[in-house]
C-alpha cells in the first residue's frame, strides 16, 4: 500500500477510535496483549532473522541488544499493554472549567490528536508500546521501523492486528510503514495526514527528523547521562546506584554515561568505585585525577564528555565543587536524567534548581526513568524538548485539547 492510502486508512481509523468507549479499546489491549503472548514463536523466529543480519552486517552490540528479543521481553510487551487497560482513559477528561459572568460555561477537554507517526531505530518492543499508547489515547499509529527490524515489527503487528480484529476494531489503527529511505520523507511532509511526528532513535534520526518535518513533531533526545557523587553522599549508595546505572542494560538512553566524584570523597569512593567497574567489564575514559586512581583508567579524549556511550564505557570527573559538576552538567548534558547523591538536602535542592533536564534524580538510578517504572505503563520515548510534553510520554502527552462553550442564547454585544 502507498504512503497515503495508508495516511488516509489511518484517518478513518482514528475517527472511529476518537469516539470508542474506553471499555473496548481496554479490550483490544487485552486481546493484543493475549495476540503477542500466542505469538511468541513466531515473532521469536522472525527477531531471530533480524538479529542474524545485523550481526552480519556489523551492527554494534549496543544495537544489537536493542534489537533483540526474548521471551522475557516479549512477555514484558504483553504486560505493558495490560498496565495500560488499567491506567485511566484520558480522552475526554476535563483539564479545567469555570462560568463566566455571563454564564457561559467553558470546558477544556483532554481529546485524541488523530494521526501519529512514529519513526524509530531498532527497537521492536516500541511497536507494541507505541500502538498501544496511541490505540488507548484515541489516536491511529503509523510505525515506521527501521529496516533492520522489519521482520520482527511485521510478526508484532499482525499479532495487534489479531487483537483489533477480535473486539471489532479496525486494523488501520496500527500499520507498519514500510519502503525505502523516501517514505520517511513522505512521513515528514504530510501536514494535514498526520497530525504529529515522533522520532526515537539515535541524534541523527531525531536531527534529520526536527530538521526536515513539515509536521508538528516532540522531540526525543539523546541520553548523555550524568551521576554526581557529592561530598556529603553515602558512599555505599553511590555506588550500588552507580554500578545499576550504568550496567543494569547499557545500551539504552537512561544510563549512565558520566560520573562526576566530588574531591573529597574520591579517595575514599574512587578506588573501590574503578575496581567495580573493571569486574563489570566497563571502561573508564577518565581525566588526569580519576587516572590517578588506577592504571586501568584510559585518558579521556576530546570529546568523550559529550559522548552517549550506549556501551559498557563510562566518562569519569573528579570535580572540587558541587558548582563545578553543575557546571559541567549544563555544559554537557542532552537534558535527559541528571542525578545527584547526597545527604544534604541543600546540595541537592541547589542541585534540583540548577539543573535544566527533563528529570532530575536524587538518590535513585537513572534508570526509573521510564514510562513503565513511572507507572504510565509502556511509553513512547522520552521528550527532551520544552513544550507540551516532557520526560517519559505516554497517555496524557498523546492527546491535545479543546474547548467546549455552553450557553443559554449569549451574544457578544
Amino acid at each position: 500500500m502507498e504512503f497515503r492510502d495508508q495516511a488516509l486508512a489511518a484517518r478513518d481509523a482514528a475517527q472511529v477510535l476518537a469516539v470508542t468507549p474506553t471499555g473496548v479499546k481496554n479490550a483490544a489491549l487485552h486481546a493484543m496483549a493475549d495476540a503477542l503472548l500466542a505469538d511468541t514463536e513466531p515473532i521469536l523466529a522472525a527477531n531471530a532473522e533480524d538479529v542474524r543480519t545485523a550481526e552480519a552486517n556489523g551492527t554494534t552490540g549496543a544495537m544489537i541488544d536493542r534489537l533483540r528479543l526474548t521471551p522475557e521481553r516479549i512477555a514484558g510487551m504483553a504486560d505493558g499493554l495490560r498496565q495500560m487497560a488499567g491506567l485511566a482513559d484520558p480522552v475526554g477528561d476535563v483539564v479545567r472549567g469555570w462560568t463566566t459572568d455571563n454564564g457561559l460555561r467553558i470546558r477544556q477537554l483532554r481529546v485524541p490528536f488523530g494521526v501519529i507517526g512514529i519513526i524509530y531505530e531498532a527497537r521492536p518492543n516500541v511497536t507494541a508500546d507505541a500502538g498501544g499508547i496511541c490505540l488507548k489515547s484515541g489516536n491511529a499509529a503509523l510505525l515506521r521501523g527501521s529496516s533492520s527490524t522489519y521482520a520482527s515489527n511485521l510478526a508484532v503487528v499482525a499479532a495487534l492486528h489479531a487483537g483489533l480484529r477480535s473486539v471489532g476494531l479496525p486494523e488501520e489503527a496500527v500499520q507498519l510503514v514500510a519502503g525505502p529511505r523516501e517514505v520517511t520523507d513522505q512521513m515528514m511532509t504530510a501536514r494535514g495526514l498526520v497530525d504529529l511526528l515522533i522520532p526515537r532513535g539515535g541524534a541523527g534520526l531525531i536531527n534529520h527528523v526536527v530538521q526536515g518535518s513539515t509536521v508538528p513533531v516532540i522531540e526525543t533526545g539523546t541520553g548523555n547521562c550524568h551521576l554526581y557523587v557529592d561530598a556529603a553522599a553515602d558512599l555505599d549508595m553511590a555506588y550500588a546506584i552507580m554500578v545499576n546505572a550504568k550496567t543494569q542494560r547499557p545500551s539504552v538512553c537512561n544510563a549512565l554515561e558520566t560520573l562526576l566524584v566530588h574531591r573529597d570523597v574520591a579517595d575514599a569512593f574512587l578506588p573501590r568505585a574503578l575496581w567495580g567497574l573493571g569486574e563489570c567489564g566497563v571502561t573508564v575514559h577518565g581525566d588526569e585525577r580519576t587516572a590517578g586512581y588506577s592504571g586501568a583508567v584510559v585518558a579521556a579524549q576530546a570529546g568523550d564528555f559529550d559522548e552517549e556511550w550506549l556501551s559498557l564505557d563510562l566518562s569519569v570527573k573528579v570535580v572540587d565543587s558541587l558548582d563545578e559538576a553543575i557546571g559541567h552538567i549544563r555544559r554537557y548534558t542532552s537534558g535527559h536524567s541528571e542525578t545527584i547523591i547526597t545527604d544534604s538536602r541543600t546540595a541537592a535542592d541547589r542541585f534540583v534548581a540548577a539543573i535544566d533536564a527533563a528529570a532530575v534524580l536524587v538518590n535513585a538510578s537513572s534508570r526509573f526513568v521510564d514510562g513503565g517504572e513511572f507507572g504510565f505503563g509502556a511509553e513512547i520515548g522520552i521528550s527532551t524538548q520544552k513544550l507540551h510534553a516532557r520526560g517519559p510520554m505516554a497517555l496524557l502527552e498523546m492527546t491535545s485539547t479543546k474547548y467546549v462553550v455552553e450557553g443559554e442564547g449569549q451574544v457578544r454585544s
